[in-house]
C-alpha cells in the first residue's frame, strides 16, 4: 500500500493546472450508452473512479478505447443487462447506468451501489422517478431489477436536489415518449455539462442549471465528441492549500464562476483572490481569520470542500463553525486532524474549531477522498513528518497530487509501505 510522506511546513508558490471534472466525466460515460454510435471524450484524466466506470460499461458489452487522454466508447452491441457486482460495489456513480439502460434497452439489473462511506445517500429518488416514468422495479438480495417496455415522460418532483437522481432521470428522459419535467432538480455545473453532452447527441433539454429541467424525448441519439468542464473541487483544494500555507498560487484551467463559494470564504478569511478568464490567483500574508461554513447544494458551499476548509479553520485565528447538511457521516477526518493537534469539538452536524498556531506531523489515515485531500493540506502546514496512509482514496479524484504539490514547493513524496 502506498502512503504520502510530507516533511515540515512549506509556502506554496507557482502555478498548477486542474484536470477535467471527475464528477462530470462519470455521468457522461454512462450517457454514452444511450446511442449505438461512437462517443469520444477528450482530456479524460487517469483516475481510479474513471477506470471503474470504464469497466462497468465494458461489462455490459460496450467497447472502450484509450488514446492518450481521449476515451472512445461504442455501445452498439449491449449484450448484458447486469452490471458486474464487484465493480458497482466499488463506486456509487456506477448506478448512473440505470437510466441509460432503461431508456435504451428497457432492462437492467444492478447491485446496490458502494463508494465512500460518507453517508447513506439513498437511491429512492432515482427509483421513484423511474417508477413514475413507467418502470417496474423489484429489489431483493442486494440487487435492483428494472424493466420498462417504453419509458414515458412525466413530471417528477425530487424531495431533495440530488445530483445523481437528476442526472439519472435526465438521461432516461432523453429517449422516453413525451415530455419529462424534473422539479427541484440539482443545479450543479456538472448537471449543465451533462446536458451539454446530451444536447450534442440530439437531446432537447431546457433549464439545466436551474431547479426545473424540461426534456423532450427523441427517438434516437447520435455519437459526439465532448470535453468535460474543469474540476472545481480539485481547484478549490489547491486554492485552500495556497491560502493556508501563506502562499501565492495561480490555479489554471478553471471556470471562476464555479468557484464562487470557495472564493467568498477565502476572502472572508483574509486571503486575496484574483479572478481571470480561465484562472484564479490566491495569495495570503499571515494567519487567516476564522470563518463559518454550512454545506448546501449548489450554489451553496460544496460538501466536497468541507474537509479541506476545515483544515484551514484549524489554523485560523479565533473560533470557526462547520455545519454539514448534505451527508451525515462526513466528519471522519476530524479524528485524524486531532492527531495532528487540531482543537475540534463535534455537536451533531456541526464542528466547532478553535484555531491553533501550528499543527504537528503525525501518522494519519485518509478515510475518504476529500478527507485525504484535507490531510495532505494539513501536512503542508505541520511541523515535522506527516504520513498519510490509505491514499488509494486520494487516487479516486486527484491525479498525482504529490507531484503537483511538489512543483509548488512542498517536500512531499509517495512511497510504498
Amino acid at each position: 500500500m502506498a502512503k504520502l510522506v510530507i516533511e515540515d511546513r512549506c509556502v506554496l508558490k507557482g502555478d498548477v493546472k486542474v484536470h477535467s471534472a471527475k464528477n462530470s466525466i462519470l455521468p457522461v460515460i454512462a450517457a454514452s450508452l444511450l446511442t449505438p454510435d461512437t462517443c469520444v471524450l477528450e482530456e479524460v484524466p487517469y483516475l481510479y473512479d474513471v477506470d471503474i466506470m470504464e469497466e462497468v460499461v465494458k461489462s455490459i458489452g460496450a467497447k472502450v478505447g484509450r488514446t492518450n487522454s481521449s476515451l472512445t466508447i461504442n455501445a452498439e452491441n449491449i449484450n448484458s443487462f447486469e452490471a458486474t457486482y464487484e465493480l458497482v460495489r466499488k463506486m456509487r456513480a456506477s448506478f448512473l447506468i440505470m437510466g441509460p439502460m432503461l431508456a435504451r434497452v428497457g432492462k437492467v439489473k444492478i447491485s446496490l451501489p458502494g463508494g465512500c462511506a460518507i453517508g447513506t445517500r439513498p437511491i429512492d429518488l432515482h427509483l421513484k422517478g423511474f417508477s413514475l416514468m413507467g418502470a417496474n422495479i423489484t429489489l431483493g438480495h442486494g440487487y435492483i431489477e428494472a424493466y420498462a417496455e417504453k419509458l414515458k415522460g412525466e413530471t417528477i418532483y425530487l424531495d431533495f436536489p440530488s445530483v445523481g437522481a437528476t442526472e439519472n432521470l435526465m438521461m432516461a428522459a432523453c429517449l422516453a415518449e413525451g415530455t419529462t419535467i424534473i422539479e427541484n432538480a440539482a443545479e450543479e455545473p456538472e448537471i449543465v455539462d451533462l446536458a451539454s453532452f446530451l444536447s450534442k447527441m440530439g437531446s432537447v433539454i431546457k433549464g439545466a442549471g436551474t431547479d426545473t429541467i424540461r426534456i423532450e424525448g427523441v427517438r434516437e441519439l447520435k455519437g459526439t465528441n465532448h470535453t468535460a468542464i474543469p474540476d472545481r473541487i480539485e481547484a478549490g483544494t489547491y486554492m485552500v492549500a495556497a491560502a493556508i500555507t501563506g502562499g501565492d498560487v495561480i490555479v489554471e484551467g478553471v471556470v471562476p464562476e464555479h468557484l464562487k463559494p470557495v472564493t467568498a470564504k477565502l476572502k472572508e478569511m483574509g486571503a486575496e483572490v484574483q479572478e481571470y478568464e480561465r484562472a484564479v490567483r490566491v495569495r495570503a500574508l499571515g494567519r487567516l481569520n476564522s470563518v463559518d461554513i454550512k454545506t448546501m447544494p449548489y450554489p451553496g458551499f460544496p460538501t466536497d470542500m468541507q474537509a479541506q476548509m476545515m483544515t484551514a479553520m484549524c489554523l485560523a485565528k479565533g473560533t470557526s463553525i462547520a455545519t454539514e447538511t448534505v451527508f451525515e457521516n462526513r466528519f471522519m477526518h476530524i479524528n485524524e486532524l486531532k492527531l495532528m493537534g487540531a482543537n475540534i469539538k463535534v455537536d451533531g452536524r456541526s464542528a466547532i474549531i478553535e484555531g491553533c498556531e501550528r499543527l504537528s506531523g503525525a501518522k494519519v489515515r485518509a478515510t475518504d477522498l476529500r478527507a485525504g485531500a484535507a490531510l495532505a493540506i494539513a501536512g503542508l502546514c505541520a511541523e515535522g513528518r506527516t504520513e498519510i496512509h490509505d491514499i488509494y482514496h486520494l487516487d479516486r479524484g486527484y491525479i498525482k497530487i504529490e507531484e503537483k504539490l511538489k512543483k509548488l514547493g512542498a517536500n512531499i513524496i509517495r512511497t510504498e509501505e
